[in-house]
Order: C-alpha cells, then sequence, then structure tokens
C-alpha cells in the first residue's frame, strides 16, 4: 500500500472563507428570503483522494480547498458540553496498519489506518440498566460543561455576525455508542425503561447547559448527530422515534426556538425518507447531507415537503467519477429548483471519493457556478 501523506481527520479539514452574512443565511435557510444561494463542501475529501489530485497537478490551494469559491456564513459552536464527560484512552495495539486502545467507556475501539479516521467500537459497555448507572454518571449535570470563557467567546463571535450553534447528542447516536446498533433496537422493545432514562437523563444535562447558554446568548442553530439509515432505510421506525425520541428532541427545541432559535438540523447518512415526517413532529427543520445513493432525492424531498424542512448537500458525489455530461446533468437537475426555491445550501452529499479526478471538481465547481449566475443567486 502506497504510504499516505494525510492520514488524520484533522488532516483533511478544508478552508473555506465565510462570505454570507448571519441573518442572510437564516432567512434563506428558513424560507424567508434573500437573493444568494448558499454553496459549500461539506466535508471535504476521503483519505487518499488528496495523494491522488498532487499527482495530478493539483495546488497547495487546491489540496487545502482554498483556491474553490464556496459561499457559506460564518459559524460559531458554543464551547459548552451536552454529552459525555471524559476522554482518556489507553492503547492496547499500534502497528503501520491499525490502532485498538480502550476508551473511557470500556470499549475497545479500532481503527484501520490509511482508510478511515473514525474508529469502530469492537465490544459495547451497556447490556443492562445496572450497566448503564454505573456510567450515567458521565452523562449527569456538572459545571465543567461550561469551558473557559464560553460566554466571553460567544459574544465575540456575536460580533462578528457569525452564526452561533448548539448541539445535542443523538436521540439515536448515543444510546448506539453505549449499546451497539442491534441491541439498541431490541432495547427498544426489551428494555424501554433503559432507554427512556437514558434520554431523560441526556435531556436533562442538555436542557440546564443550553437553558444558561441561550438565556445569555442568541443561538441560532441546534445541531444533531445521528448516521441511523443505510440505503435500505432507518434503523428506528416513526412508532420508535415518536415514543424515545420526540420527547428529547422537544424538550430541546421548543426551548431554543422560543428564544430565537431558527433552525435544528439532522445529520444522518442514508435513506431517511420514511421517518421524515416523524422528525418533522418531533422539531427537526433541517437534514444532511441527502444522500442520493441512497435514495435522497432533494427535488423530490422539497416537492414533497415545500417549506417545512430545509437541507444541505445532495449533490451526487459519485457523478463527479463519471463525464461531465452526467456531472451537468446532475447541476441541471437540481440546482434550479432549489435556487427558486431556497431554504438549500447546495454542495455534495458527502467526502469527496477516491478515484474523483481532479479536473472533474474543477469542472464541477465552475459549471455550478455557471448555473446559479444564470438562475441569478450568485
Amino acid at each position: 500500500m502506497k504510504k499516505l501523506k494525510w492520514t488524520n481527520h484533522s488532516d483533511l479539514a478544508i478552508k473555506k472563507t465565510p462570505s454570507m452574512g448571519r441573518g442572510e443565511y437564516l432567512d434563506w435557510m428558513t424560507f424567508k428570503g434573500g437573493n444568494r444561494i448558499p454553496f459549500t463542501e461539506i466535508f471535504g475529501p476521503l483519505i487518499g483522494l488528496k495523494e491522488e489530485w498532487e499527482e495530478q497537478g493539483a495546488t497547495p490551494e487546491e489540496l487545502d480547498f482554498s483556491a474553490y469559491r464556496y459561499r457559506i456564513p460564518r459559524i460559531t459552536d458554543i464551547d459548552v458540553n451536552t454529552g459525555k464527560l471524559g476522554g482518556s484512552r489507553t492503547v492496547i495495539e499500534e502497528t503501520d496498519e491499525l490502532i485498538r486502545y480502550r476508551d473511557d467507556l470500556g470499549r475497545i475501539m479500532r481503527m484501520e489506518k490509511g482508510y478511515a479516521t473514525i474508529p469502530l467500537p469492537e465490544n459495547f459497555p451497556v447490556n443492562s440498566m445496572d450497566d448503564w448507572l454505573k456510567i450515567k454518571p458521565k452523562y449527569e449535570f456538572r459545571e465543567e460543561r461550561f469551558g473557559a470563557d464560553w460566554l466571553s467567546k460567544a459574544k465575540q463571535s456575536r460580533e462578528t455576525d457569525a452564526v452561533i450553534r448548539v448541539h445535542i447528542p443523538g436521540g439515536f447516536d448515543e444510546p448506539r455508542q453505549l449499546l451497539g446498533e442491534e441491541n439498541l433496537c431490541y432495547a427498544c422493545y426489551d428494555q424501554p425503561e433503559l432507554i427512556h432514562d437514558m434520554l431523560g437523563t441526556i435531556g436533562n444535562t442538555a436542557a440546564k447547559v443550553l437553558d444558561r447558554v441561550s438565556s445569555e446568548v442568541q443561538v441560532d442553530i441546534l445541531s444533531v448527530h445521528e448516521d441511523m439509515a443505510g440505503k435500505s432505510g432507518s434503523l428506528l421506525g416513526p412508532n420508535e422515534i415518536n415514543t424515545f425520541i420526540k420527547p428529547y428532541y422537544r424538550r430541546i427545541w421548543d426551548m431554543l426556538q422560543s428564544r430565537g432559535a431558527r433552525l435544528f438540523e439532522q445529520d444522518s447518512d442514508g435513506n431517511m425518507n420514511g421517518v421524515i415526517p416523524a422528525f418533522l413532529d418531533a422539531g427537526i427543520n433541517c437534514m444532511y447531507p441527502m444522500e442520493p445513493a441512497a435514495g435522497m432525492d432533494i427535488v423530490k424531498v422539497r416537492e414533497q415537503y415545500g417549506d417545512r424542512l430545509a437541507f444541505f448537500g445532495g449533490i451526487d458525489k459519485h457523478v463527479l467519477r463519471q463525464t461531465k455530461e452526467k456531472i451537468e446533468a446532475e447541476l441541471e437537475y437540481k440546482i434550479p429548483p432549489m435556487t427558486s426555491s431556497r431554504g438549500c445550501m447546495l454542495g455534495l452529499d458527502h467526502r469527496i471519493p477516491n478515484g474523483t479526478p481532479l479536473e472533474n471538481y474543477r469542472f464541477y465547481i465552475r459549471k455550478a457556478w455557471e448555473i446559479i449566475e444564470r438562475e441569478g443567486k450568485a
């Protein structure tokens, strides 16, 4: 295997210069107004793509993506923790190919170097209520959840016209980290009191933290990470979402929305079509990255849900490995209806896949802006 130069999550970070005001962005994403469409690269390249592009003659500015034109707002994440406290780890094994370590929950985590930047668990710490009660203190409220000078930093960001964002743990994703996907799905039926206690505890903490935050500074966006679906659909259905996740979401969102927050965004890969109505009812009004390969078509979603659901992403990343004609067809299908309806930030539906020719990416950026300009949203 060829030795890679960019192997860590931080190595794949990309440079984008904010060029959109807070009010302009929030108005556009909530269908209230605006004449300029946001356009972005959500995540950047997969491991190995930078090396491919370097061999194809990419400049340093292309490798860090500062060469490309995007339109995004300045977004600031408040320095508070609403999830698990802790983070120490003990390395068990490390080679040139992989690293295995034990995290602070007792899980053995494994990451294949050169292929991934996020480790996956080999085991899970919770099988019963007793297991959860041992870990529960890591999720309870403590003052250390507030970063040093969090408030002054937030106020400074507000002075720069930044969009202020806060995060909560996923109603699916956090229990999944503790039980594993299969056991979590069973537990919704076999141990519902366990899931209720988990999300009740997490919700109590998030509510206390974000009540203080939103009392001191205007919060614009609530964000949650779930990654709860594959190509065949969501791992939880509407009934489970209504029973377990909706009360947790609503507790936090209703408070923040009453204080002026405007977007509740959810990050979930896969086919979420079957559970969009349930999540709309739970308060979500923005989803990403809207993967076409999993059946997410932003044109059809917009036709079905109108201004109830904003999104970003949605442009098929796999098309970039095909012909320029197919790239243009993808952009012509999706950009015009999005520019006319607002409520979207255009971009690829996830990381740029390996095998994407540099020239195709250059063409994609040029052509996207040509269409945006033609539609009068540049």
